[in-house]
């Protein structure tokens, strides 16, 4: 049972809701495929009571002053690392991501909160030249309630990404997080709540996704959407949003390139990039997947991506020594089989891995060579621990490969020569590049992707700017 298992309904109007005849869905834990709690399920009079209570608290709390927002954030991010252990344990249990890396993805929440806090102070207008007596102002406004839609991959960091910057702006948010992780989200709502946070600003409620998604944004209480998931579900979320002219944030799929040159530290780049593929058993949005490397190191690359997968620990999350955990439910490890089967029968080699595990939703750290492009996995993001390779001759080549799709997300390149650097950043066609690095998610970095990778940024003072409105008064 989850640490916050008391707390696994919804949490509408400052209080917390559950049974009564709802719904309720099973919370499995990945390692064993046990059942570890239940997660209620709205009904759609909780959806209306919620909407309601959303457009009671918005005027308020626009109104609130920066400063007070500033001080609930605060105390809030203080909360989440106080419960650090607690809520860690919470989403290994519900996730299966290493412990370590849980206790990773708290600290980022709170420092999300924490930056945005000091944020709210910078919603900074204009003064536009007019002649004397007159007066031309831009002045940013909150744009209302936010519908935020959130997946199960970094459950806790990528709610908290959406509710600073809306909290902080003067929005109000009703968000429904995945109903495999909820014992976590619950969490962020618990340090909101305790850190002050007026009732009805930020409220959690769980259900089938398309019938919570469309009865949301159907309301016209809503006036900002906020979707992180993958392609098709965001085109559809979108369309649904275009009926009300509703401003939408999509931070859709990717299918990142790894472009590694010949003459790059290639011990250290295998260091980095083996740890970064596997990490959260490779479900994340910017994973490195489809790697390019220059011919000539293409073979001795292989052999120490090989040696290295062979020696990553799989294992419960929360054991000390488990580098890789289980995928995060039971529709991964048969989808990514089938990839991993595909691109075989295609002519791919298999260097690591390759199978399932036993037990829980396990699937082995794999490593694919020559990889066709006609391989289903060359053009489908297998959003798993499965790294593709291919070898490339030249610059023009490579930049050929990693732009053919038509995803955008995040790229990555290493190289030490700075004019191919500077190249590089220039050339391939993702909403972040990392050159010579992972660290591309960042507090005050865009976090975003173009072409059907999405549009709009999180993160940064641009992700601020999706939750206001500017206005422009002229008085004469």
């Amino acid at each position: 049972m989850t640490d916050y298992s008391a707390e696994l309904g919804l949490f509408i109007d400052g209080a917390w809701a559950s049974g009564e005849g709802r719904d309720a869905s099973a919370v499995i834990d990945p390692s064993t495929g046990d059942t570890i709690a239940e997660v209620t399920h709205a009904t759609p009079a909780d959806l209306d009571v919620a909407l309601a209570a959303a457009d009671a608290a918005f005027k308020p709390w626009a109104a609130t002053s920066p400063d007070e927002r500033a001080v609930i954030l605060h105390k809030a991010a203080a909360l989440l690392r106080d419960r650090t252990d607690a809520i860690a344990r919470t989403l290994t249990q519900e996730q299966g991501k290493p412990i370590a890396e849980a206790k990773g993805e708290v600290a980022g929440a709170a420092q999300m909160l924490d930056w945005y806090a000091e944020e709210a102070k910078r919603l900074y207008g204009r003064v536009l030249v007019r002649p004397t007596g007159q007066r031309s102002l831009v002045i940013r406004q909150p744009v209302g309630v936010a519908a935020l839609f959130t997946p199960w991959n970094f459950p806790l960091y990528l709610l908290a990404k959406k509710v600073a910057p809306a909290l902080a702006s003067g929005c109000v948010a009703i968000a429904k997080p995945p109903e495999e992780t909820p014992g976590c989200t619950a969490a962020l709502a618990r340090a909101l709540a305790d850190a002050g946070l007026p009732h009805g600003v930020f409220q959690i409620v769980h259900g089938v996704p398309d019938t919570v998604s469309r009865h949301l944004i159907a309301s016209p209480v809503v006036r900002k959407v906020s979707f992180t998931g993958s392609v098709p579900v965001g085109k559809h979320l979108m369309k649904l949003a275009a009926d009300g002219v509703k401003r939408v944030t999509m931070e859709l799929g990717g299918h990142a390139p790894v472009l590694i040159f010949d003459d790059c530290d290639l011990e250290k780049t295998l260091d980095m990039v083996v740890p970064q593929k596997f990490r959260n058993a490779g479900q994340v949005c910017v994973s490195p997947t489809r790697f390019y490397v220059q011919a000539g190191i293409y073979d001795a690359f292989l052999k120490g991506f090989a040696d290295r997968t062979a020696s990553v620990k799989i294992g419960n999350g929360l054991q000390a020594d488990t580098k890789m955990g289980p995928l995060a439910n039971t529709r991964r490890p048969d989808a990514i089989g089938a990839l991993v089967d595909d691109a075989r029968a295609k002519g791919a080699r298999v260097l690591a891995g390759g199978e399932r595990g036993d037990a829980g939703f396990f699937f082995q750290p794999t490593l694919l060579a020559d990889v066709p492009d006609h391989a289903d996995i060359m053009s489908n993001e297998p959003f798993g621990p499965v790294a593709v390779t291919r070898s490339f001759e030249t610059f023009d080549d490579a930049i050929e490969q990693a732009n053919r799709l038509p995803f955008g997300l995040a790229a990555f390149a290493f190289t030490e020569n700075g004019r191919r650097a500077n190249l590089l950043g220039d050339a391939l066609e993702s909403g972040m590049v990392g050159i010579n690095t992972f660290a591309i998610s960042s507090a005050d970095a865009p976090f975003g992707g173009v072409k059907e990778s999405g549009f709009g940024s999180e993160g940064g003072s641009e992700g601020m700017d999706a939750y206001l409105n500017t206005k422009a008064i002229h008085q004469a």
